[in-house]
């Protein structure tokens, strides 16, 4: 089996949440039978959204090509990024090493495309900087989906629970998240992706249901499979 290197630390929760994920979607009888990874959490690297909206994106373009070719340094045959916003740079860290990187939206948008036939119009909660990069609403429209961006006030919400809640260590509001969710609902939306790792941490601490694809457990599955691993069988589709 190949080794995964996951470039971590944006932020640490949703590291750690990642590296659970992985295990426990893992079917493995024996420690041997587990994929061997290499974890990086790389928690001082500069805030993605920030830097996107400032424009200045170099330093972070350049730290995380030296994240990667460290992982790969180490052994690393696959990569992951356990970031949503970041993948605004997944081309400039594929052009640094020469193993796989894995793209969570990419991956996220067909697994919507192929696995949840039901969703054609597909809300998308994510940080500004993803949103602003149009990372989503480009992979669903190349999968013949149709994107929805929350409007000002819902997207307002959205970074609440990223930033002032999830990253600032809380367990973040359901309150606040069924505002988003009404107006997610009352726009036509028939599902939406959970295209922050924030929220991946705020899905583990509170029970939602089926209309939400959690892109952090598409990336999950998709790191077992690429290294070689076994998933465990699902019951029922509850990404």
């Amino acid at each position: 089996m190949l080794t995964l290197g996951i470039i971590g630390g944006m932020g640490p929760e949703a590291t750690q949440l990642m590296y659970k994920s992985i295990i426990e979607a893992t079917d493995a009888k024996c420690d041997q039978e587990h994929i061997d990874m290499v974890i990086l959490n790389h928690a001082s690297i500069p805030d993605r959204t920030a830097a996107i909206k400032n424009g200045n994106t170099a330093e972070i373009v350049r730290l995380l090509q030296k994240d990667a070719k460290l992982l790969e340094s180490c052994g690393a045959g696959v990569l992951a990024v356990p970031c949503n916003t970041s993948h605004a740079f997944i081309e400039d860290i594929r052009g640094s090493v020469g193993v796989t990187v894995l793209d969570m939206i990419e991956e996220t948008a067909a697994y919507i495309k192929h696995r949840r036939p039901g969703m054609k119009k597909v809300g998308i909660l994510a940080t500004d900087g993803t949103i602003g990069q149009a990372l989503y609403r480009r992979a669903l429209e190349k999968q013949g989906l149709e994107p929805y961006e929350p409007d000002e006030a819902a997207q307002k919400t959205v970074m609440k629970i990223i930033y002032e809640q999830i990253k600032a260590g809380k367990r973040g509001s359901i309150e606040d998240f069924s505002l988003v969710d009404t107006h997610l609902k009352k726009n036509g939306c028939d599902g939406a992706v959970l295209a922050c790792t924030e929220l991946s941490v705020f899905r583990a601490n509170h029970e939602l249901n089926s209309f939400y694809v959690d892109a952090m457990q598409v990336l999950v599955e998709r790191c077992i499979e690429t290294c070689g691993g076994r998933l465990k069988e699902k019951k029922h589709e509850n990404i």
